[in-house]
């Protein structure tokens, strides 16, 4: 198959590439000439671990092609993936559409008939129709047919989540075009993963489903740990417990300081929005929306309470600002809600992340980022680990704590055990949702009633 990828952002960049290794020949078409010489250099803008050696061998191979003009990438294909941002647009929180409908516009122009036009961006339900219908107006007499397409791709694992899905859904009104799509994934056909083939609305409707459930489960366990350390519960313990049962499953319940990224946030709030517009509101995704929030604003208080309620002229050791580790997005973080915190209060804020410091530091004016983790602490007066990458899971604790003013370390997603942080001669120490973190004097009463 020959196919048009419009838009190289981590969706069209991830696709094309991946969709280049089934065998096709791809054509990735974006307006950012700078980029796009990058990518002919061989240089990936994004950090996606293996995407760089995929996406050179498929160049190499005569496969995949960069280029800033449309009419190129158009020429003889047999399918046009749309895959430019919908970011939340200022004031209401729904997707802003306005590049889609932009690629749509100029994708009809220059379309030849019998062309399939996928949606693979993230759009609200209906936009797909609306896609059509805009198509349709600025080239009357063109043939087309419209999919749905959504991705399912985790930062930090988005090669292997496209290669071996949990499944592949596409969602549109004609035979021909579902023959398209099928001739497309048949590498995964072949290997059997689940083919989910649906109509526009539900296909759509199936990737917001999806992302506000797991945005649901984070936010669920969160509000758990907020209760576990009233009690004297370990929310490890319980997370565990619930999650051995078939039907919760284990994944997305690790307490910590919120979710971020460039999918949950943006999605929750679209959904939410338009749930709103045809009057049936979404209160549970509404709920999860403004529960996040808290998670973020607990997670500052914990860090004040772990310093005696004030950073004012103290230094705060931050270990990871990417909203998760394996990617150097930091779209929503917790980072950036916790560190301009920190900083209004009159903190002094040293930074380390493996990959975050290119988009950090715009983000993040006013820290100081070092390379490693003892560097930050050194004569520090706390540590925060914020994002647990790799990196920071083997910690010489020890050496940590002895070259910081003050031992100190709040340790947001639960990475160490407590007696291993006492051990190594830290004499504060905060988490999340586990026993004494916050613990009223009177947690026992409570938990027996």
């Amino acid at each position: 198959m020959r196919i048009a990828m419009i838009g190289t952002g981590y969706v069209g960049l991830v696709s094309g590439v991946c969709l280049s290794d089934f065998g096709h020949t791809v054509t990735c078409v974006d307006t950012d000439a700078a980029k796009i010489d990058r990518l002919r250099a061989g240089q990936v803008p994004i950090y996606e671990p293996g995407l760089d050696q995929l996406m050179v061998r498929n160049a190499e191979a005569g496969r995949l092609r960069f280029t800033t003009d449309l009419a190129e990438a158009l020429e003889g294909a047999d399918a046009a993936f749309i895959a430019v941002g919908t970011p939340s647009r200022r004031g209401d929180g729904q997707a802003d559409l306005s590049y889609v409908m932009a690629a749509a516009r100029d994708v009809a122009r220059l379309a030849h008939d019998g062309l399939v036009i996928v949606v693979k961006s993230t759009v609200p339900v209906g936009t797909n129709a609306r896609v059509a219908a805009e198509i349709a107006a600025t080239a009357p007499d063109l043939s087309f047919d419209i999919v749905s397409n959504p991705e399912f791709l985790r930062e930090g694992a988005a090669i292997e989540d496209f290669m071996k899905p949990d499944r592949v859904v596409f969602g549109c009104k004609s035979e021909r075009a579902a023959g398209v799509m099928r001739d497309i994934y048949r590498p995964l056909f072949l290997r059997s993963f689940p083919i989910v083939e649906t109509d526009l609305e539900s296909a759509e409707m199936i990737k917001y489903a999806a992302n506000a459930f797991l945005a649901t489960k984070i936010t669920f366990i969160n509000e758990i740990a907020a209760l576990c350390e009233r009690i004297g519960a370990d929310v490890r313990e319980v997370s565990r417990g619930i999650g051995l049962d078939g039907r919760i499953g284990p994944k997305f319940l690790h307490a910590g300081p919120g979710y971020g990224g460039s999918c949950f946030p943006k999605d929750t709030r679209a959904l939410a929005r338009t749930a709103q517009e045809v009057g049936i509101p979404l209160q549970i995704v509404e709920a999860v929306i403004g529960s996040n929030e808290t998670a973020k604003r607990r997670a500052v208080e914990k860090i004040f309470e772990l310093c005696d309620d004030s950073v004012a002229n103290k230094t705060i050791a931050v270990l990871g600002v990417t909203f998760k580790p394996g990617t150097d997005d930091m779209r929503e973080a917790p980072a950036l809600t916790i560190v301009p915190a920190l900083i209004g209060a009159g903190a002094h804020v040293r930074v380390v992340d493996p990959k975050g410091r290119v988009e950090g530091a715009a983000l993040l004016p006013s820290v100081t980022w070092e390379d490693d983790a003892y560097a930050a602490a050194a004569d520090a007066d706390a540590v925060v680990l914020l994002t647990e990458w790799n990196a920071f899971r083997a910690l010489d604790l020890p050496r940590l704590a002895g070259g910081m003013r003050t031992r100190r370390f709040a340790d947001l997603r639960n990475v160490y055990p407590i007696d291993a942080l006492r051990a190594a001669g830290f004499d504060r120490i905060v988490g999340v949702g586990r026993p004494g973190y916050g613990q009223r004097d009177d947690a026992i009463v409570l938990a027996a009633e």
